[in-house]
């Protein structure tokens, strides 16, 4: 298949490109390569997808209207993976027209053009973070998120409120990924794994928040990846059994879908900073702070759905992701 991505200097994006790429698909990567963190490390990325044949790189802003009704004329994608967004719970709060402008205005040009372009099936990233203020345990796509509690985390329910606009009045297929913690090599800086291994190895104290009384559902690179490739194989359809009377969040009488993909096995936060010291054979000093706004307690993924549409969970273990992503990060910086 011809598939487009966005966000391929992304952390999810170029594993994903490679892994499409590697078993015969045609790619075209779209990214702005914008400085919210270390823009080398984005290229150090591409580097690594663009020595492959069916692979194109393409210079451009989901947020500019005209640059994506482009790309869409150009390239014609069968199918869209839609990974370019602003990230960041914390960002959030000091950048909201960041978040406005990639993850609502940009996300309206992907849905059009998807729409006009008779796009097979669009995948989309949401976020765990949509869950908010929910205290039930696992968080499963059936509950109520109606509470988020930051504007990132309002952005990405926003997105699955529009995809499913355009699947009901389009027919377009969209399926939406609610992704928990994503770690691993080639992580992004401001995520608490690069943040500790960096402050450990520079010998400095690390940050950690509601004095270390938090829960994560930390999901391994290479089994988010195969989630997306699995749920991307697998255009979303409508719900035979949606009952408009009693209507069930995670499906719709159009052609949407909303996932969880999450380990399902969520980790205390100091038994993650134990596996960091473990892989670095160093023992971290601790700075126990206040939690932060926007920001949660716990998350913990059902996966129940996900299994059930497309016979997949997660399940690398937070030790051998952890000493992964070590072994990159050493090679990497040579530290």
């Amino acid at each position: 298949m011809k598939i487009l991505i966005t966000g391929t200097a992304g952390f999810i994006g170029s594993r994903l490109a490679i892994r499409l790429l590697e078993r015969g698909d045609e790619v075209v990567g779209v990214d702005n390569l914008n400085d919210y963190y270390d823009v080398r490390l984005k290229e150090a990325r591409l580097r690594c997808v663009k020595p492959y044949a069916g692979f194109t790189d393409v210079r451009a802003d989901i947020h500019d209207r005209q640059a994506m009704e482009g790309v869409f004329a150009q390239y014609k994608p069968q199918r869209v993976v839609n990974l370019a967004a602003q990230a960041g719970v914390r960002y959030s709060l000091q950048n909201p027209y960041a978040y406005v402008d990639s993850n609502l205005l940009g996300f309206v040009n992907i849905l059009e053009n998807c729409r006009h372009h008779h796009v097979e099936h669009l995948v989309y990233a949401s976020s765990s973070s949509v869950y908010g203020g929910n205290t039930k345990l696992p968080f499963s796509e059936h509950d109520n998120i109606d509470h988020p509690v930051s504007l990132y985390a309002a952005t990405k329910k926003a997105n699955e409120l529009m995809a499913h606009t355009y699947s009901h009045l389009f027919g377009l297929p969209t399926s939406g990924l609610r992704f928990f913690t994503v770690y691993g090599p080639w992580g992004r800086p401001d995520m608490a794994l690069f943040l500790f291994t960096k402050a450990i190895l520079e010998g400095r104290a690390i940050d950690v928040f509601n004095h270390g009384n938090m829960m994560r559902d930390f999901t391994y690179i290479d089994d988010i990846v195969e989630g997306v490739i699995r749920v991307l194989d697998k255009p979303a359809t409508a719900n035979p059994l949606f009952d408009a009377m009693l209507p069930d969040p995670a499906s719709s009488n159009a052609p949407y879908r909303v996932f969880n993909i999450g380990n399902n096995q969520p980790v205390k936060l100091m038994e993650y900073v134990e596996a960091i010291e473990a892989a670095l054979g160093v023992v971290a000093e601790k700075n126990f702070l206040p939690m932060q706004p926007g920001d949660v307690p716990a998350t913990y993924a059902d996966t129940v759905e996900l299994d059930t549409w497309v016979g997949f969970k997660p399940q690398t273990p937070v030790k051998l992701g952890v000493a992964r992503f070590v072994d990159w990060y050493r090679n990497y910086y040579q530290v």
